[in-house]
């Protein structure tokens, strides 16, 4: 394995040995500050680990004789705790999504992606059966308002859904066979 990218200085190996050392006397101790203010182990360690890489970017004030190193140690945890619990209560509460908890919000291009091809499986009908379907299902009459709103007999509204909708399962699964649907043969024929 290669070396570093960029050669240390003296600087750099003599931080790396003061903070081992400060790491060997005030680690256990420190671990265990860390793990009674956060109540769990991983999180203790995490906060640990960013306590020793902020004092290995400010080594100075480890070394410059202002008060006890395990003070600003423990301070630092602190302060990263208190960071953390923060940032948390700015968040929204995380829940985990399952069959009991549903997401607030479903995912709608599924029917996006439906509304787009029965559209254009009723793009293939013809204007009779088209119209027929409309007041049926999307106006939600029943065959009699619809008979009344078309101005033909309740029993061609029954024959033309009928055929309307034989016609659709057509287009549906010719469009399952091939990645081009093609036109069905004899939608325009079967208009009642």
């Amino acid at each position: 394995m290669a070396g570093p990218l960029w050669p240390r200085s003296r600087r750099g190996s003599t931080d790396e040995a003061l903070i081992r050392a400060v790491y060997e006397e005030h680690g256990n101790a420190l671990l265990a500050y860390a793990t009674r203010l956060t109540g769990d182990r991983a999180t203790a360690e995490d906060v640990v680990q960013e306590t020793f890489i902020r004092a290995w970017r400010h080594s100075d004030a480890l070394v410059n004789g202002k008060g006890s190193v395990r003070g600003w140690l423990l301070t630092v945890a602190r302060n990263i705790i208190t960071d953390r619990y923060r940032a948390k209560a700015a968040r929204p509460a995380e829940v985990a999504e399952s069959p009991a908890t549903p997401p607030v919000e479903e995912d709608h291009a599924d029917s996006v992606v439906d509304t787009m091809t029965v559209l254009g499986a009723l793009d293939r009908l013809s204007p009779e059966h088209r119209d027929v379907l409309t007041e049926l299902y999307y106006r939600e009459r029943s065959v009699a308002e619809a008979a009344d709103s078309l101005g033909i007999p309740a029993g061609t509204v029954k024959s033309r859904s009928h055929y309307a909708l034989k016609a659709l399962r057509e287009t549906f699964r010719e469009g399952n066979r091939s990645s081009v649907p093609q036109q069905p043969a004899g939608l325009r024929e079967v208009v009642a």
